[in-house]
């Protein structure tokens, strides 16, 4: 996947790292793609449900020792 845009959470909990996301997304074109790092433990609910309310494409997600990434594609 081409990442366009990566954005460090870590440390931040919720509701910080959807709220840092939005302000990304909306900042990008559509079909491009943002990469999130989160330390927080909820942002996988978190992301999942960010993404049906927006209607952002949750690509992936995956848990890497105590960080959460996430990648979504702008609507």
């Amino acid at each position: 996947m081409q990442i366009d845009q990566e954005l460090d959470t870590r440390g931040l909990n919720c509701p910080l790292p959807i709220l840092k996301a939005k302000k990304a997304l909306n900042g990008m074109q559509s079909g491009q793609l943002l990469k999130v790092i989160s330390t927080d433990q909820g942002s996988l609910r978190d992301f999942a449900a960010f993404a049906k309310q927006t209607g952002n494409e949750l690509m992936a997600q995956q848990t890497v020792g105590n960080e959460f990434i996430h990648t979504l594609k702008r609507r």
